[in-house]
């Protein structure tokens, strides 16, 4: 059997929902944009690349009809590149990451792409295609299937009593966490810039325009307190869920370049890491951010390997009410949890969020020089997913 490895992962900055940088950017754009630079980081001739896996939770619009495909052709990648696209929810991009990684370790391919992207701003509009969303039958034997994320997380908040301070604290802490790390550069190496055209209004008549925009950093960064998050109403009366302890809604994308690791030894390439595999549980839907309490156990016992084993954790902030449950849960220390903040800060672009976890992860292993990391997500419908990943020796 062969060994998958990532040579080389590259994102777009994150952009805010509807008034961001990427308003008016086209899905096969956004997605391309970090391919393209994945693969021109990975020094080799784009037509090696066989594939291209990228995860979308919205696949319609702007990202539906296969916008892998479209990617990869965006992106300049030769005709003979195919593209497939896959809907994990939440988790879509990581499970893109580990397919590409299998295609490489099962299927004969040498070079492959995973990633993941969403444009929200596009996709999840007045124009979403919700004709026959709900089948009653199913309704019928699992009412709360389609609870939207913000009621699930009420619900966890609830049911496992996590105050609404403890929340806040972790939010602030995620906030504080990136602010830290974007001063360091520690998000640096994984950016490319994206310029494009962006709706903007004008704020008297309400006119819309376009304009050209570069974005170059994550746009969803808050300078924040713990007074200003205390102060903050909550979005469900009388509930426990605010803008600074959730994540925002967002778009973006990033790639990786998953290559066999006997070729990028003789390339004399230097990979960031190596996929060791991935597990996925399922839960029941109205609590659905509890997911990695189910998946990760999975992942542990799968390849023999105990939380202590485990040097970083790159655990999915959808909200802060089901980080705090699933780290209690797990037992993970702070100290390796999300070191460097994640999508309450940054946003989380739903089909791209996974793969930012993979090369933020990957990156910060080679970083502390440390050996295993886990990225680990819930996922819409009650679901959890974990992926295991090595740290290449040097």
């Amino acid at each position: 059997m062969k060994e998958a490895v990532i040579v080389s992962t590259a994102r777009t900055p994150i952009g805010k929902a509807y008034r961001g940088g990427f308003n008016n950017l086209g899905g096969a754009s956004l997605g391309a944009a970090s391919v393209a630079e994945a693969v021109k980081r990975a020094g080799i001739d784009p037509g090696e690349v066989e594939d291209i896996i990228m995860g979308c939770a919205l696949q319609q619009g702007p990202t539906g009809a296969n916008v892998a495909r479209q990617i990869a052709l965006r992106a300049g990648l030769p005709i003979t590149t195919s593209g497939m696209t896959l809907d994990r929810q939440c988790s879509s991009g990581l499970m893109a990451v580990a397919t590409a990684a299998k295609q490489v370790m099962y299927d004969g391919m040498d070079v492959v792409v995973g990633g993941g992207l969403e444009s929200i701003s596009l996709a999840q509009t007045e124009h979403m295609n919700l004709h026959r969303f709900v089948d009653e039958e199913l309704m019928a034997m699992h009412p709360n299937i389609h609870m939207p994320m913000l009621q699930t997380a009420e619900t966890v908040a609830q049911r496992y009593n996590i105050s609404r301070d403890a929340m806040d604290e972790y939010g602030l802490q995620s906030q504080q966490r990136t602010a830290a790390a974007y001063e360091s550069g520690k998000y640096a190496d994984e950016l490319v810039d994206v310029s494009c055209m962006r709706t903007v209004w004008n704020k008297e008549t309400g006119e819309a325009s376009e304009a050209e925009a570069t974005v170059s950093a994550d746009e969803g960064l808050r300078a924040t307190t713990a007074e200003g998050l205390a102060n903050l109403k909550t979005v469900v009366e009388g509930g426990t869920i605010t803008a600074g302890n959730a994540s925002q809604l967002s778009d973006g994308s990033s790639a990786q370049v998953v290559m066999d690791a006997k070729l990028a030894e003789q390339r004399g390439l230097e990979p960031l890491g190596i996929y060791r595999g991935i597990a996925v549980a399922g839960c029941e839907p109205d609590e659905m951010g509890i997911g990695p309490v189910y998946s990760v156990p999975k992942l542990l016992k799968n390849y023999g390997m105990s939380m202590g084993d485990i040097d970083l954790w790159e655990l999915n902030e959808a909200f802060a009410v089901q980080v705090a449950y699933c780290r209690d849960k797990l037992g993970i220390p702070m100290d390796k949890l999300n070191v460097n903040g994640g999508s309450i800060s940054i946003g989380h672009p739903f089909g791209m969020t996974g793969s930012r976890c993979v090369g933020h992860l990957t990156r910060e292993l080679v970083r502390r020089d440390a050996q295993f990391g886990v990225v680990t997500m819930c996922v819409g419908g009650g679901m959890g997913a974990s992926g295991l990943f090595e740290r290449y020796p040097s």
